[in-house]
C-alpha cells in the first residue's frame, strides 16, 4: 500500500506533505501525554513490529500482494497520536533505506497509513467497544473491527489518490502524466486485496494482541484507557505466565525469520516496483507516462533497495538482513527521538524555573 514516486503528481505529493507535517508535529507534542520515558521501549517495539508486518506480504489474485500494518493496534494501546509517530518513523526509514514507498510521496504515505488508518480504526474501535470493560471479549471484537475498517480506509484513500491522476494531470494530447489507472481500476483493485486478505490479517493481528494483553499486561492497556473498568463484573483475570515483553520479543524474532516468505509473491498490481512492468498495451499507451518515468527514480540512495542486496544475489538472505537492519534502526530511531524530546523538555523546565 506504499505509494511509490512517480505515480502521483508533485502537486498531490505537496498536498500530502501539507497535511502530514502538521500531523506529525502535533503527534510529537501530544504523544508525551501517554508515552512517558519508561514506555519508550514499548513504542519502539510497536514501531519495529509495524515495520516487520509491512514487510510480510500476502499473495492475492492478479499477481499482487497485500499486507497488514498494525497501526490500529498501536492506537488502541498507546493512542492514535503515538501511532502517527511510530508509523511515520517506520515509513520514512522504509523509503530512505529500502526504497519501499516514495520519498516525494512520503507525505501521502503518512496521511494514508499513519493518520487515516489509526484514527479511523481507533474511532471504530471506541464506537464498537462502547462502555465494555477493559478485559471484556467485546474489546477484542472491537479491536478486530477497528483494524479491519482502518486498513480498508487507508486502501480506499490510496485508490482514490492513484485513480484521480489521469483525470487531473495529462499532456497536451491527453495522455496521462503520472498514474495511468483510473478510479474504476484502482479502487476495485485496492479494495479487493484489502477487504479479503489484508483486512483479515490486520483484524487477526489487532484482536490477537489485545486478547493476549488482557491476560498478560493489563497495565499496558490502561495507558490509553485510564478510566475504563477492568471488566463488566469487576473480577480480574488470571495473569498469563508469559510476560508481554517476552511475547513481543518472540513475535518480532518470528516475523524477522518469516519475512523472506514475501519472495514467494513478488508480483505487483500497478508496476510499482518498476514502471517498465506496466502493461502499456492494455492501457492504450505507447510509452511510459512522462512524469512517472521522470520521478520514479527520484531516490537512488537506498541501503538495501527492495529489501535485498544491490547485486541481486541471495535474495532470501538479503530480505532477512533487511528485516534485522530495519527492526533495529526503527526501534533506535524511536528511542533517540524520545530521549531528545525528554532532554528538550528538561531544558524548558530549567529555563522556566530560572
Amino acid at each position: 500500500m506504499h505509494v511509490p514516486d512517480g505515480y502521483l503528481s508533485p502537486q498531490t505529493c505537496l498536498v500530502g506533505a501539507a497535511v502530514a507535517v502538521p500531523a506529525m508535529a502535533v503527534a510529537a507534542r501530544r504523544v508525551s501525554r501517554v508515552v512517558k520515558t519508561r514506555n519508550l521501549p514499548t513504542l519502539a517495539t510497536f514501531a519495529a513490529m509495524s515495520f516487520l508486518v509491512m514487510m510480510f506480504n500476502v499473495p492475492v489474485p492478479d499477481g499482487t500482494t497485500a499486507h497488514a500494518v498494525g497501526g490500529v493496534l498501536i492506537a488502541i494501546c498507546l493512542g492514535p497520536w503515538a501511532a502517527v509517530v511510530a508509523l511515520s518513523v517506520a515509513l520514512l526509514l522504509q523509503a530512505l533505506l529500502f526504497g519501499d514507498g516514495g520519498v516525494l510521496a512520503y507525505g501521502v504515505n503518512v496521511v494514508n497509513l499513519a493518520v487515516v488508518l489509526p484514527f479511523v480504526g481507533y474511532g471504530v474501535y471506541r464506537l464498537v467497544a462502547g462502555g465494555s470493560g477493559l478485559a471484556s471479549r467485546h474489546r477484542v471484537v472491537a479491536a478486530a473491527v477497528g483494524g479491519y475498517v482502518g486498513l480498508n480506509a487507508a486502501a480506499l484513500a490510496y485508490g482514490v489518490e492513484l485513480g484521480i491522476q489521469p483525470d487531473l494531470f495529462t499532456t497536451a494530447s491527453g495522455a496521462p502524466l503520472y498514474s495511468p489507472y483510473h478510479l474504476s481500476q484502482t479502487i476495485p483493485a485496492m479494495l479487493l486485496a484489502h477487504l479479503t486478505v489484508a483486512g483479515a490479517a490486520e483484524a487477526v493481528l489487532t484482536a490477537g494482541v489485545i486478547a493476549y494483553l488482557q491476560r498478560a499486561d493489563v497495565p499496558l492497556l490502561r495507558l490509553n484507557h485510564p478510566g475504563v473498568a477492568l471488566d463488566n463484573f469487576g473480577a480480574p483475570r488470571r495473569p498469563h505466565r508469559i510476560t508481554a515483553a517476552r511475547a513481543a520479543f518472540a513475535f518480532v524474532a518470528t516475523m524477522v525469520l518469516l519475512t523472506p516468505l514475501d519472495l514467494l509473491a513478488p508480483g505487483n498490481a500497478f508496476g510499482e516496483t518498476a514502471p517498465n512492468d506496466l502493461d502499456l498495451g492494455s492501457l492504450g499507451l505507447s510509452s511510459i507516462p512522462v512524469g512517472l518515468e521522470r520521478y520514479s527514480g527520484f531516490w537512488s540512495h537506498t541501503l538495501l533497495g527492495d529489501y535485498g542486496f544491490a547485486s541481486g544475489t541471495h535474495p532470501r538472505l538479503g530480505y532477512l538482513v533487511s528485516a534485522v537492519v530495519g527492526t533495529v534502526v526503527v526501534a533506535l530511531a524511536i528511542l533517540l527521538m524520545g530521549k531528545a524530546a525528554e532532554l528538550a523538555y528538561g531544558r524548558r523546565r530549567i529555563r522556566s524555573a530560572a
